[in-house]
């Protein structure tokens, strides 16, 4: 029997605040996700990302966090939509 994999598609937010490698998330998307140290985001079904989590209340629930520089690098744009999951192990 094969398990699901939970995921949504949540919105993009750079944010200087953010330390390069890290994700922040909603607690209780993270816990609806079954999220609870690293987060895996896809954007486009093409580029794949494996980052640190960091929860934070003050984040709505249908965003995530990113380092604007750490963004640039990867070819993210703000207010982008990606598939946010936890990664498999």
């Amino acid at each position: 029997m094969m398990t699901v994999r939970k995921e949504r598609r949540l919105r993009i937010k750079r944010n200087e605040s953010v330390k390069e490698g890290k994700l922040v998330i909603n607690p209780k998307t993270a816990q609806e996700l079954g999220i609870t140290d690293k987060a895996e985001i896809v954007i486009g079904g093409k580029k794949r990302l494996e980052l640190d989590i960091i929860t934070s209340s003050d984040v709505p629930e249908d965003q995530v966090l990113i380092n604007p520089d750490f963004a640039k690098t990867f070819g993210i744009a703000d207010n982008t939509i990606a598939t946010i999951r936890k990664p498999l192990k």
